[in-house]
Parts: structure tokens; sequence; C-alpha cells
């Protein structure tokens, strides 16, 4: 008993020295540090291992389906005919995801224009292209459904929000489009592809990189919140009914004209030519022979 309670009378004594409260904070922060270093950077290194997991994936993938026409770096491949494929560098992921997404890409062969097609790849493999073509350097980004979608409105703001969606396609989109996002011929052999039956995300990706012939409407050009605006006016449109008779495809004004003329005009005069042969005509009077007429 003796012994203890000389043995508590020390830790007291050391308990109550002025190191005692230095020692225990070094320890706790020797075993703050301790837990740290073991879990955080494991956490990290996994993280980084999963990016590079995908973008391996996509380098594979990229090598087997795309390299014959944009290099084995996407740095793009130019022939004496012409370009096979141009540099994919600084495209971003959201050209890899509406270009492949959409089908228009692979291609068969390199041609006048990318043609929309049933998709070559799972979204799984899309996702690790685009991984891929984005390390090549900074580009768009895919967007998330917030940036495309008005859910976050209230009725009024969206019908607000698609009245200007209306406005902003007719000054910057109908001329290729057309009114009603039908599509037209352009020059050079190529046209506008038909914005009809297109997912939301793909028409705002479409705006942000400029595929093909488009032009590329940055977020500086027309700001998100417009770009959904616009989205929303398309679909505004697709989903009324056709009020005013046979659309025509909704080409505007050439096929409207065609109509007018082949059909219109050529009706009435096929009908004039028709009352003419049917009218009172003049009939020769038979005479007996040798009575004069």
């Amino acid at each position: 008993m003796r012994l203890l309670n000389r043995s508590a009378g020390r830790v007291s004594r050391l308990r109550r020295g002025p190191l005692a409260g230095l020692l225990v904070l070094l320890l706790g922060l020797m075993f703050t540090g301790a837990l740290y270093s073991a879990f955080t950077p494991a956490q990290a290194e996994k993280a980084s291992k999963s990016d590079d997991e995908l973008i391996q994936e996509g380098r594979q993938l990229f090598l087997v389906g795309c390299s014959f026409c944009h290099g084995q770096n996407g740095e793009g491949i130019t022939s004496q005919n012409g370009q096979y494929g141009p540099s994919l560098v600084g495209v971003g992921a959201a050209s890899v995801d509406f270009q492949v997404g959409t089908g228009r890409m692979p291609m068969q062969q390199p041609g006048q224009q990318a043609a929309t097609k049933d998709q070559a790849y799972s979204q799984d493999e899309v996702d690790a292209l685009a991984a891929y073509v984005a390390s090549l350097g900074p580009g768009p980004s895919i967007p998330d459904k917030a940036e495309y979608s008005l859910d976050n409105l209230s009725e009024d703001e969206q019908r607000e929000a698609v009245v200007r969606g209306g406005q902003l396609f007719l000054t910057n989109c109908t001329a290729c489009h057309n009114f009603d996002g039908s599509g037209g011929a352009m020059p050079e052999g190529k046209t506008a592809p038909s914005l009809k039956n297109t997912s939301d995300k793909h028409i705002y990706e479409a705006m942000l990189t400029g595929p093909q012939q488009m032009d590329v409407f940055s977020n500086g050009n027309i700001a998100p919140e417009d770009k959904a605006a616009i989205i929303a006016y398309l679909n505004s449109i697709e989903d009324n009914a056709g009020y005013g008779g046979f659309s025509l495809g909704g080409l505007g004004p050439v096929s409207e004209g065609m109509f007018a003329w082949i059909l219109g005009i050529g009706g009435l005069v096929g009908f004039a030519y028709w009352i003419a042969a049917h009218s009172t005509r003049s009939e020769k009077t038979e005479h007996p022979e040798g009575t004069d007429a």
C-alpha cells in the first residue's frame, strides 16, 4: 500500500508539472496526424486512381475506334486529299458526349457531314472517351441537368423563359434550323439537322461546342440560362399540335411555294382545261348531197 501511495503521489506531481500539458498536446497532435496520414492520402489516391483508370479506358477505346482519323494522341490527321479528322485537343468532354452520344462519331468513312445514327458505344464508354479527350486539353465539360433545365423555376418564370427563348431562337437559329427547328439545306451540300426528338443535353452541348458547320455559342455569347430558355422554347413547339392544316414538314416558304404552284395553280389550270374541253362546241351540220350548206 505504501508503494502504491508513493507511485500515485509521483504521478500526481508529474501531472501538475510545467511540462505535462505540453507533453499531452504533443501526444494528441501525433495521434491526430497519424490518423490523417493513414486515411486521407489513401482516399485521395483511390479517387485519383479511378480517374486515371477511366482515362486509360477511354484511350484504349480511342486507339481502336478514333485514332485512324484523329491520330494516336488526338492531334488530327491531314492527307494530300484533305483532312481526315481535326485535332481534338481542347474540344472538351461536351464535344465528345455530343458527337458520340448522337451516333455522329465514329464515322464509317470521312465525308461531307456526319449523319445522326444509332449510338455505337454505351454511355459508360462515352464517358470514358470524354474523360480521355478532356485530358488532352481544357475545354467545355458535360453540362449538368440544372444547366439546361427550368425545373427550379416557377410556372410564371418558365413561361417567361419560353417567350425569351423563342426570341433568341428566331434571332440566332432560324436561318439554319428553320422557324420550328425542322432543319434545312446549307451551302456545299450540307444540311442543318432537325432539332426535333433531340435530347435537351445534346442541344445544349451543340450550342456550347459548335459541331461541324454550326457556330459556337459560348456562355459569353449566350448565357447558360438563355440556352436553357431556347431549349424550353423548342420543347414547347414540339409539344404543340399543328392547328394550321398541313405542316408540309415545317420547312417554310420553299415547300409551301411548291405546294401552291404545283397543286394550287396546277389544279386551277387543269380545271380550266377541263371546262374548256367539255363546253358547248360548234358542230358541223350535215346536209343532204347536192344541197348548199
